[in-house]
């Protein structure tokens, strides 16, 4: 074989060394770039929300029992105290699974004169978490233990008991908000969907509403006497947000 032909068949392989190299291909002596064909993607965020109307409430309430000549005192005060609001309770309608002791402490108490601390007894507080599933007791069961020397009332809180089926509808509303907002996206960019990419769920809030009591006009027996005021429930909104992911064509 003399040099001319050797130098022909040296050329075609430089050259598809060259485009293996440069990450293309070599056909009938042109070189031809490769491209990128990796379709573009969208992200929609969805947002689904539902309401519904509380079915259990919390109620918080104890008594503190001020002080005492001794811790015995102090004790024996919380303790009858505290069983006689726990029978009314139960009483009231209130199943004793759904009745929980949240605090319970007894400390010495103290004055001071010219810069001395003296010791002046004892307290002792006891506060219940107490769930109620019929909301329409709600009062009276208030009543009652306000009537039984409950002196120290923090709160109600509402709540669902099994969000769950309502969750549910919830991200069913957020997929479809999400999938009418990318065919819309995709067709403004003159573009339609494609493949599904990916999902994300961004989680739920459900603000829980709270009606705070009057603790002083617990002291002074305001409920008691004239019986206790409606508490309305409300509505508890739980929201869905989720993320879909789509090709483009």
């Amino acid at each position: 074989m003399d040099a001319n032909m050797q130098s022909c068949h040296k050329k075609p392989m430089a050259a598809v060394l060259v485009a293996v190299l440069l990450g293309g291909s070599y056909i009938a002596g042109q070189y031809v770039r490769t491209q990128d064909h990796s379709k573009p993607t969208i992200s929609i965020q969805g947002e689904g929300k539902v309401t519904a109307v509380p079915d259990i409430a919390e109620l918080n309430f104890g008594v503190q029992t001020g002080r005492r000549k001794t811790a015995q005192d102090a004790m024996e005060l919380l303790g009858n105290k505290m069983n006689a609001i726990s029978q009314a309770v139960l009483a009231a309608g209130v199943e004793e699974k759904d009745i929980t002791t949240q605090n319970l402490w007894m400390n010495p108490a103290y004055d001071y004169f010219d810069g001395k601390r003296v010791e002046s007894g004892f307290e002792a507080s006891q506060n219940l978490v107490v769930k109620v599933r019929d909301i329409s007791k709600l009062t009276s069961i208030l009543d009652a233990a306000v009537t039984k020397g409950a002196n120290q009332v923090g709160g109600v809180n509402f709540t669902i008991d099994d969000p769950e089926e309502l969750r549910a509808e919830a991200r069913a509303m957020a997929i479809a908000d999400a999938q009418e907002k990318a065919v819309k996206l995709a067709a403004d960019l003159g573009k339609t969907l494609g493949k599904f990419k990916g999902y994300n769920e961004g989680g739920y809030s459900s603000p829980m509403p709270y009606a705070r009591m009057d603790t002083m006009m617990m002291e002074s027996g305001g409920m008691g006497g004239g019986g206790a005021p409606p508490i309305p429930a409300g509505e508890q909104e739980i929201r869905a947000n989720i993320i879909l992911m789509y090709e483009l064509r």
